[in-house]
């Protein structure tokens, strides 16, 4: 298996669609918004996820995502959304998503038929023995109605191609067993959760899958990385900063709040691929105050210049 380093900051990206029947994909926007995330200094861009509305996308649609993102990137690992609950589905996403270029694969645990904890071994080996792709296992039971457990995370940690966790059950007890179990596997733990990653980063954790980092990409780097370095009062300065912001983004369903945000932040469209709905009119304006309160372009500039 090819090495990742998964330390740091991986914005989840959503997916711009164009504002007609089918809301096709608008690439355009989508390697533009690639481009301005690696330029801003995040780690690593992780496309077709449950962010990017992948649940409404085709097979064919989720590799051409894939593939649109990692031909426009130039240093960056790309980490393809590639999870199902059918694990012929996830294992055919995979090696193709493999195959078109992805440095890392993202597997939702399997949501809807709820398996047991030996069902989510049988399926994480199942694709991790056929895909040889560095792999993140991820939990997040409010989405899938199911747990996994520390002792599935710690036993599938053992598999050379299974590379880390993103965890976004909430329990840091939890959380913390596994970073704690898993500290001599090659493996990294990353928050699924904006409003834990400094939390978790605390006890050992290596960095975030964020959605916030699609708005405020330096501030996030700059949380992360301070924290990393141990620099705690920094990291809280700029966790309570964006603590607004990762609250305003999860007032409706994800990805319908950041994309209200990219837009009103001139990013891309906001439109959404039904079932999803745009952002109610009462949440656009608390979030237009939020964006409004962090719009300081000098504040941003030394962010990122400290990241350099």
């Amino acid at each position: 298996m090819t090495h990742i380093d998964l330390t740091g900051v991986f914005p989840a990206i959503p997916t711009p669609f164009h504002d007609d029947d089918d809301r096709s994909i608008d690439f355009e926007t989508l390697r533009r918004d690639a481009q301005r995330l690696e330029a801003a200094g995040v780690d690593g861009l992780v496309p077709a996820g449950s962010t990017g509305e992948s649940a409404t996308m085709t097979h064919d649609e989720h590799i051409e995502v894939v593939e649109a993102v990692v031909d426009a990137v130039d240093d960056v690992p790309v980490i393809a959304g590639t999870g199902s609950n059918n694990t012929r589905e996830a294992l055919s996403l995979s090696q193709r998503a493999a195959d078109a270029g992805a440095d890392a694969l993202l597997l939702i645990s399997p949501y809807y038929n709820k398996p047991e904890q030996r069902g989510l071994v049988e399926h994480y080996r199942t694709i991790a023995d056929a895909v040889d792709c560095p792999q993140i296992v991820y939990n997040v039971p409010s989405r899938t109605g199911q747990n996994i457990e520390p002792d599935t995370a710690v036993e599938l940690a053992s598999h050379e191609n299974v590379a880390g966790f993103k965890a976004a059950s909430g329990d840091m007890n939890q959380i913390s067993e596994i970073v704690e179990r898993t500290r001599d596997e090659e493996f990294s733990v990353l928050s699924g959760d904006d409003g834990m990653t400094l939390p978790m980063l605390s006890i050992g954790a290596d960095g975030c899958i964020s959605v916030a980092a699609n708005v405020e990409p330096e501030r996030t780097c700059a949380m992360v990385g301070a924290a990393i370095a141990g620099d705690y009062e920094r990291a809280r300065a700029i966790h309570h900063e964006l603590g607004p912001l990762f609250r305003a983004l999860f007032v409706e369903t994800n990805p319908i709040p950041v994309k209200e945000a990219m837009r009103i932040r001139g990013y891309g469209p906001a439109h959404m691929r039904q079932p999803l709905s745009r952002l109610a009119s009462e949440h656009v304006d608390r979030l237009e105050a939020v964006l409004a309160d962090l719009a300081d372009e000098d504040l941003e500039a030394e962010y990122a210049e400290a990241e350099r």
